[in-house]
Parts: structure tokens; sequence; C-alpha cells
């Protein structure tokens, strides 16, 4: 569902890559997590999946729509909940998820109460989005990518402002979307989101893949015991001293 085949993203002069030569994909109801430090190219990635970015090398598709070529049948069949909701700040709560529903096509049919309510968003149905609060604005940000229920779901740092019922919900919702076929990228620092709920995870370094794999499958690369948890993993391979080689294998990683 969500393909990336040699992705490069350039900023500035050659060699100076935000992101260099990443490949992979993620199928239906695959929950791939993406990590790594700042500057490690997560959300730059996200940005060019969802068409916001075009890339600099490489091919990136979505629903085997290419996002460069064919961007409009490409954006159809994703949702993208950005780091920064930034809703039209002078239409209603309804009036935004309103003109989602509008962009998307949307059966008028949809239950938006249901979403509205299941977010504790009902009661700022009729309040300007202007004055929601940041965790606000993220729940509204949620409901609009979740009315025309995509099939490709992009998440950078999705629970940032969220209080916790809000944080449970998201957990929830990403389960529940995975089950029901959708594919999803999650990227996030917060490393018990991402074991919590994702079947697979992509470690990026300095804008390469390091490793990717089932958690077992990353314990494993770093040497880390059967127990471990993700946030042991993360820091044994991107606070060493190992760098990616290009065909992103690690050199002298953390003992």
């Amino acid at each position: 569902m969500i393909e990336v085949v040699g992705f490069s993203k350039s900023y500035g002069k050659e060699g100076d890559d935000a992101v260099k030569e990443l490949s992979f994909t993620v199928g239906p109801s695959d929950i791939l997590g993406l990590v790594g430090p700042n500057g490690a190219g997560k959300t730059t990635t996200l940005r060019a999946i969802a068409g916001i970015l075009k890339p600099t090398g490489g091919t990136v598709r979505v629903g085997g729509f290419d996002v460069v070529k064919d961007p409009v049948a490409a954006k159809r069949v994703l949702a993208l909940v950005p780091d920064t909701p930034n809703p039209y700040e002078m239409l209603t709560v309804r009036e935004h998820l309103e003109f989602a529903r509008l962009a998307y096509g949307v059966a008028p049919t949809v239950d938006v109460e249901a979403l509205l309510a299941k977010f504790e968003l009902a009661p700022k149905r009729d309040e300007l989005c202007g004055t929601l609060s940041r965790g606000m604005r993220q729940k509204l940000a949620i409901c609009c990518a979740l009315l025309h229920q995509p099939a490709a779901l992009l998440l950078d740092e999705p629970l940032t402002g969220l209080d916790p019922h809000g944080t449970r919900v998201m957990r929830e919702v990403i389960r529940e979307a995975g089950a029901a076929g959708t594919a999803i990228l999650v990227s996030s620092h917060q490393l018990e989101l991402v074991e919590r709920v994702c079947t697979r995870v992509l470690v990026l370094k300095k804008g390469r893949k390091v490793v990717e794999g089932t958690l077992d499958e990353v314990r494993a690369f770093a040497a880390a015991g059967a127990g471990a948890s993700l946030e042991e993993v993360f820091f044994r391979i991107v606070e060493g001293d190992g760098q990616p080689d290009r065909d992103g294998a690690l050199r002298d990683a953390a003992p």
C-alpha cells in the first residue's frame, strides 16, 4: 500500500541529504514505527509520502499511485496527521469536519458525531478552531484523517498534546485501523507507543535506514536481550558510535 524505493531528499548542495536511498513498504494491516533522533529524516519521509515534498531521487507510491506523477489519486487513499496541526481557524469544529468530508467526497451518512464523541470533541462542535487548545487541535486532525477511512494512514507524533484519555483512544484507533486493513506509518519519539502498537520498526539515523524488522529482529540486531524494551534497543543503536553503511548495516555499534 505504501512503497518507498530509493527515496532521497536534499535541501541544499549535493551530498547534503536529509534522507538518502531509503526503501521500505507498508502493506495492509501493517503498522510500521519510524523512529530515530531529531534530524534523522522521519518527518521529511512522511511529508514526501503525503505529497507535500517532492523527492530528490527515488519513487514513492501510495495505493499503487506515484505521489509525484499522480498526486490526486494517491492523496485520495491516504490521510496525514501532521506533527503540528493547523486547522482553518475561522471554521467551527463541525464546519471543519464538513469541509474535510466534502474534500474527500465522503457520503453525508458518515457518523461525524461518533468521531466527535470518541475524542471528547462533541462539546466543542460549535466553537471556532482558532480557540482550540493544542490537544483539541490534535484530536480534530485525527478525526479529519479518519473520516474517509483511508487505506494508508500517516501519523507524525500523534500523541503530542493529548491527555491520558486521548492517548488511550489514539492507541485504540491505531490498532483498530490496522485490524481493518489500513497500512499505517507512525513516526514518534514516544517509544512506548511504537512498542505497544507497531508490528515492525524502522530505525533511521542521519537520513539512512539502520535496521528494519519486528521488535525481536531489531533486538537481535542490537545484540539486546529478549526482554529489552524498544527504548533500550534505541539507545544501543542510535546513541552509540555506530554509523550506517550505504546498505544500512551498522558499524561499531555501542556494546
